[in-house]
């Protein structure tokens, strides 16, 4: 490549090389402040040229998570640009290469339409659709989980990501019709539970009504689904985070 040639890049898929905003950490600033200029950053990230809106935090305790509990499919409530997905995918593919868990790795994303989603993620790679599928449906419909169910191989461990509206319907539905997926000692992970601090998002404005999401999981929790999971808030282990919340399904008791 010659000085005057550039890079054309495929449509849809941003500048590799533009970064999100910088954030600076001041000794004389505040952590509060530290934290909305992050909250504010994250909406502008990306992976493999695809927006990607992730904690760099929250993304390291996934790579734990994903490798303590050797999940083999990662069910994703929320597609939005499908960066996340391609991020998922390529996390199992790692732990496929170390034999980890079986080559027959699936990221299935789900939202309401995906009518851009596929050119973006095919712009990003043209074989995406060999391990990750895109769903079309409404997650408060059970019927869209049983079409989750028809892509998940026999026998393969899952982990759950909800990130769909941040509201408290929303939060609730995906837990009552997607926890069935949860293996035992696997997670279901309810992203930003930031939304209910509103002090902590005055730099986004998320769209629709959002809130209630820590309420509907402490609700949740306390039914009769919820009491085979467990609310591992020591997960949050990197200080600043969207506060996600990173729910285990208990290991049923040995039988006699």
């Amino acid at each position: 490549m010659t000085d005057q040639e550039s890079v054309v890049l495929p449509p849809h898929v941003e500048d590799p090389e533009l970064l999100p905003p910088g954030v600076t950490s001041p000794a004389e600033g505040s952590l509060l402040t530290y934290w909305q200029d992050r909250v504010g950053q994250h909406v502008h990230d990306s992976y493999a040229g695809v927006r990607l809106m992730k904690f760099p935090e929250d993304l390291r305790m996934f790579e734990h998570l994903l490798w303590l509990s050797r999940a083999q499919v990662v069910v994703e409530l929320g597609t939005h640009s499908g960066g996340s997905a391609l991020w998922f995918r390529d996390r199992l593919r790692t732990m496929a290469a170390y034999g980890l868990i079986p080559q027959d790795i699936r990221v299935i994303s789900i939202d309401l339409s995906q009518k851009n989603t596929h050119d973006v993620l095919a712009a990003a790679d043209s074989r995406y659709a060999e391990h990750i599928t895109l769903l079309e449906g409404d997650i408060l419909d059970q019927d869209t989980s049983f079409a989750v169910a028809e892509h998940i191989p026999q026998g393969a461990r899952c982990l759950v990501v909800e990130d769909t509206r941040h509201a408290y319907e929303t939060t609730d539905a995906a837990l009552r019709h997607y926890s069935r997926f949860v293996p035992d000692d696997g997670f279901f992970v309810v992203e930003d539970g930031l939304i209910d601090s509103p002090e902590l998002c005055v730099h986004i404005q998320p769209p629709g009504e959002t809130g209630g999401v820590v309420s509907a999981v402490r609700d949740w929790l306390a039914g009769d689904q919820g009491q085979f999971f467990q609310d591992r808030t020591d997960l949050n282990r990197y200080g600043v985070s969207c506060r996600n919340m990173w729910l285990r399904r208990k290991a049923a008791p040995p039988s006699d």
